[in-house]
């Protein structure tokens, strides 16, 4: 199985309003960026499809680190959250609903077939990938202004 490593990004401005999300996949020194956007969407949905977008773009199934500065993604995924809210048919406690449920459906469907290690890294740090991965989503996202 491949070892590869996935850095994501979301942006928008406002939220709700125009974002973009982007990927980076590394693997043997080579890089592959990914990037799009919506017209009206949220933070958190952009954040969500650099992760989903990342993973689908991957050809066979591999081992991945996912680095993000997401921690609505890092911890949710991590600690097994969006399977609980699937259990409870899209619900958190008690009766609210859990947002962005087809994006978790299809993220935890990803994580079915790759083996994923989930790592948290603080935005606009220094870490060179993450600051590219910001910079490709929030490009994209201007492109809806």
């Amino acid at each position: 199985m491949k070892s590869v490593t996935l850095y994501t990004d979301g942006a928008c401005s406002g939220n709700p309003g125009p974002g973009g999300w982007a990927a980076i996949l590394c693997w043997q020194g080579h890089e592959k960026e990914l990037s799009g956007g919506e017209a009206l969407t949220t933070n958190n949905r952009m954040e969500l499809t650099a992760v989903i977008r990342g993973l689908e773009a991957l050809k066979e199934p591999c081992e991945v680190t996912v680095f993000s500065d997401s921690k609505y993604v890092v911890e949710a995924m991590s600690r097994g959250w969006p399977q609980a809210w699937r259990a409870r048919g899209w619900r958190r406690r008690g009766s609210e609903e859990a947002k962005n449920p087809e994006l978790w459906q299809r993220l935890l469907e990803l994580a079915e077939t790759h083996r994923l290690r989930w790592e948290w890294v603080k935005g606009h740090a220094g870490d060179e990938i993450n600051k590219r991965c910001d910079a490709l989503a929030v490009a994209e996202s201007r492109k809806y202004l």
